[in-house]
Parts: structure tokens; sequence; C-alpha cells
């Protein structure tokens, strides 16, 4: 027998912000995993450049072109293709994508399908977080937890790196929270400690896998992100967060292997497992912790 859900006027009401909300969201996250990988990867290049004293000025231009300002606010969003500046009305989440079919209002140029599918993604996780917190100020960290998780699995995906300007910020905010009792689940003690060893568990691996085959067996920007998760989570879930994200890892990489012809030393990015095993962490931890360390205990 199927299981009918009932849903108050009120708490439809909640969803439907919440979810609307989420699509706006969606739609800056869109501007931070296209813009960021770039601006980090040049401020490497600079500071590479600073480092070897090269003034070459065809590398400057190639560094920051024409010497344009170049962030998360400017240029305004535009057709990569024929530098259309979009407009209001064809920068509605998911709508507009629709209304355009999918093409440049200018040049007809094709909108890549996954820029209304981030937004709608955030759109299904900001209803599920304000649904079970509740909507008030105190669910605030916990969606920008699941909004930044979101991103760096994104940026992770696409780039193979994990800004620190997010796992950090991500990783004190998890201790900050703490502190101030916010996080029912952890007290500060619990969250400090879990960061350390979230940081160090990974480390450790890492410098064992380092040693016997002689190449890095992950990257610091997953310990950073498993602190993170640690500060948040606590302690007690980092083993099953792990686990977790390891399984989805594995089977990933088997279906990768089967379906896509992908060779077995391919290097898969441990990031979007990691980040979302922790949102699921996040909503269902207590249940997962339960069953994860009944299972292990027999």
């Amino acid at each position: 027998m199927p299981i009918t859900y009932h849903i108050i006027p009120n708490e439809f009401l909640l969803l439907t912000i919440s979810f609307i909300v989420g699509l706006c969201i969606g739609s800056f996250l869109n501007v931070v995993t296209y813009r960021l990988p770039i601006i980090y990867q040049r401020n490497y290049k600079k500071q590479c450049r600073e480092f070897l004293n090269i003034d070459d000025e065809l590398t400057e231009e190639n560094v920051w072109p024409a010497g344009q300002v170049f962030n998360l606010k400017t240029p305004s969003s535009h057709c990569p293709s024929c530098n259309h500046r979009i407009t209001p009305w064809e920068n509605i989440p998911v709508i507009s994508y629709f209304l355009l079919k999918g093409k440049c209002s200018s040049c007809k140029g094709k909108i890549p399908v996954h820029y209304p599918c981030v937004e709608f993604t955030t759109a299904i996780m900001t209803a599920l977080v304000i649904y079970s917190f509740g909507m008030n100020w105190s669910t605030l960290p916990f969606l920008i937890l699941t909004w930044s998780l979101f991103t760096l699995a994104l940026i992770d995906s696409q780039h193979q790196i994990l800004p620190d300007e997010i796992t950090l910020s991500v990783l004190w905010l998890g201790i900050f929270i703490s502190s101030l009792g916010l996080n029912l689940e952890v007290n500060l003690l619990d969250s400090v400690t879990g960061a350390i060893a979230g940081y160090s568990s990974l480390w450790l691996f890492n410098f064992l896998y380092k040693l016997v085959r002689q190449k890095e067996g992950m990257g610091h920007g997953d310990f950073k992100l498993f602190s993170a998760l640690g500060a948040w989570l606590g302690s007690q879930s980092l083993l099953p967060l792990l686990i977790l994200s390891s399984t989805l890892g594995s089977i990933y990489g088997a279906s990768a292997i089967v379906f896509l012809n992908k060779d077995k030393f391919t290097s898969i990015p441990f990031g979007p497992f990691l980040a979302g095993s922790g949102f699921i962490f996040l909503l269902w931890g207590g249940q997962l912790d339960y069953f994860f360390l009944g299972f292990l205990g027999g």
C-alpha cells in the first residue's frame, strides 16, 4: 500500500517558499561553480609568475585578459558564444531555460542543461533542509553548509579541486555554531575533536598509501572537507561517513569502468562522494550512525 503524505497548508507554503529560495540560490551557485575555479587558477598562475619573476606581457594577457576585472560579480552574466548580456527575464531560474528552449536569444547557441539541473537540485535540497529543521534563523547555517557542499561537489567533479575559500570557511562555521549551541547534535568539544580526527585520519591514510604506492592517494582538499564534516557532524559520524562515501565512490568507479569504458587507473574525485554523504548525514545522521555502528558491532 503506497504511503500518503498529508501536508497541511502552512507546510505547503513553507515548502513552496523554500523551493523558490532554493531556485534563486541555485542560480547563484551556477555562477560560483563556473567562475571560482577560473579565479582560483588565475590567481595561482599569477603567484607562479611573481615567484619566477616572469614579466612577459603575453603571459600576463593570458592571466588577466585585457586587464578585465573578473570575479563573482563582474562581468555581468553573458553568453560565452556571442557575449550577449543576459537580461533579467532570461535569468529566471529553470523557467527561462524552457522559455528560451535551451538556446541563447541572440545567437541561438545551446545553453548547457546542467544550469537548470543545478537550480532544481538546489531547490530540492533547500526544501528538504528547511522541512527538516524548520524555517528560522538557526536553520541558516545548515543551509549554508548544504549549498557549500553542493558547490564543492560540482567544482570537484569538473575540475578536481576543492577551494580553500569554501572548505575552510565551512570548517570554521561548523565549530562556531557548535560553540553557540546552535548545533543540538554536536557540542563544541565534539566539533573540534571531529575536525581534528577528520583531517588527521585522511592525512594518515594518504601518507601510508604514498609509502606503498609512491604516489598521492587523494588531494589535501579532501582532508579539509572531511575535517569540515567532522566539525559539523561530530567524531562519531566520521567512520560511518567514510564508509558511505567510499561505497558510493566504489559503485561509481565500477559503473564507469563497465558502462563508460573508463580506464581502471583513471583518477576519480572523492569530494563529491564526501559532500553527498555529508548532506545525507546532515538529514538522517542519527539513523545512519545507529545502523552503521550497530552493523559493525554485530
